[in-house]
């Protein structure tokens, strides 16, 4: 456990699940385990809200079952459509997304945890730890976490060292 850690702590988390359900599939060839992962990001500190930002796609049926599943570990989903240009281009970010909903619910929390290793985010730690005085904690794989991001939160957590994160296919 962390010395910052105190059970007092009210947590948000935040799951960028593109960037997580691809990390895992192209580095590991496995799925995550979404109990492991927030039970261990909230360690024995009050869980307030977890949200997975999600993506939906033609398969309407591994969707639906992966969603109910998120549901079951009582994970708020945020989800749109896939967008598609007509140059045949397929389009699908919660970044903005993620970030407005980290700053309006931040009075909520004392500590922010994001779950992904998109660099993008580097202005949101920032504007969250200086900002609003909160604690942010970065939890992604290491193969695929922006360095810059990793340095920019207080605490980074290396997905693959939880055991049992990863579900081997």
């Amino acid at each position: 456990m962390n010395f910052l850690d105190h059970k007092n702590q009210r947590v948000g988390i935040f799951i960028d699940t593109q960037n997580l359900y691809h990390s895992a599939k192209h580095i590991y060839q496995a799925k995550v385990n979404f109990k492991v992962l927030v039970s261990s990001l909230t360690r024995k500190r009050q869980l307030i809200r977890a949200i997975a930002y999600v993506i939906r796609t033609e398969d309407t049926v591994g969707e639906k079952a992966f969603f109910e599943a998120l549901q079951k570990e009582n994970i708020e989903l945020r989800a749109k459509e896939l967008q598609v240009y007509p140059n045949g281009v397929k389009k699908g970010d919660w970044d903005v997304g993620i970030a407005v909903d980290a700053i309006r619910m931040a009075p909520s929390f004392d500590v922010v945890i994001l779950v992904t290793g998109d660099g993008d985010f580097v202005p949101l730690v920032e504007y969250l730890k200086w900002g609003l005085g909160k604690k942010v904690e970065v939890a992604a794989f290491s193969k695929t976490c922006s360095t810059v991001l990793r340095e920019s939160a207080e605490l980074f957590i290396q997905l693959e060292r939880i055991p049992k994160i990863l579900i081997r296919r």
